[in-house]
């Protein structure tokens, strides 16, 4: 095959494969050429909106992709709702053991752990997830903790053969743990506003979209936004949007 063949072989490859998109070697973006969305939920202190969320997927016939910090999964009154999203087969992943900042807010490239303790501390939480039966090879995906990183940590975790990924930029969903006495909190009317605006702007809409929630926030804020998630499904549902799991929203 000449060179042009094979660069139009290429392209082509890349136009029906869609762009996925990175941030400092972490997959942030799936395939764009499909309405697929990813929903991933994080937590490490909090729980109180496990019921809420797993009977909503069930209902809606969903997959979610769990991340969970070694403390949140040996925690004993968290038991209950990890098996019970093992059972409905959901996907569980790391998210650090302890919940570490892995480098400085202001000068990202700043490591403050060492690759030693960055690795005791993700193995450590990879063992609490295989006490809940889960094989080590069916653990492939990882989102950090505060959702910060930079090529340092996407490497080593990569030395680990896991996929480091994170939450697609453009909404305010993440910015549902906030609480009224905090600077940057937002209400949950907006944060499921910016999810629609996004949608309508994004010449991609939400296609390939990681779209994450935190499973459990503090007590003090009371306008739960995981309280909307089934208004927000049936809607994007509506649209023609599927939900996906994690793996298959990035293929």
């Amino acid at each position: 095959m000449d060179k042009a063949k094979t660069f139009a072989a290429l392209l082509l490859l890349v136009i029906t494969m869609g762009a996925i998109e990175f941030d400092h070697g972490a997959i942030i973006r799936g395939n764009t050429n499909k309405k697929q969305i990813a929903l991933v939920f994080t937590a490490d202190e909090f729980a109180d909106g496990g019921k809420i969320i797993l009977s909503t997927l069930q209902k809606q016939h969903i997959k979610g992709s769990f991340f969970f910090t070694g403390r949140f999964y040996r925690n004993p009154a968290f038991q209950s709702l990890i098996k019970q999203a093992k059972q409905q087969g959901h996907y569980l992943g790391p998210h650090s053991d302890q919940h570490l900042l892995y480098c400085d807010w202001t000068n990202r490239d700043s490591l403050l752990v060492t690759k030693q303790k960055f690795k005791d501390d993700l193995t450590a939480n990879l063992k609490a997830i295989e006490h809940f039966g889960e094989k080590r090879s069916a653990i492939k995906y990882f989102i950090p903790p505060y959702e910060w990183f930079n090529d340092s940590i996407t490497l080593w975790t990569k030395q680990m053969e896991i996929q480091l990924i994170n939450y697609s930029p453009g909404t305010k969903s993440t910015a549902d743990y906030t609480t009224p006495d905090m600077k940057n909190y937002k209400p949950s009317d907006e944060i499921y506003e910016s999810i629609f605006d996004k949608e309508k702007a994004d010449p991609n809409g939400l296609n390939g979209f990681i779209l994450l929630v935190h499973f459990g926030t503090d007590p003090k804020r009371t306008d739960k936004f995981y309280n909307r998630l089934d208004k927000l499904t049936t809607e994007l549902k509506q649209k023609g949007y599927k939900f996906t799991g994690i793996d298959e929203v990035i293929r």
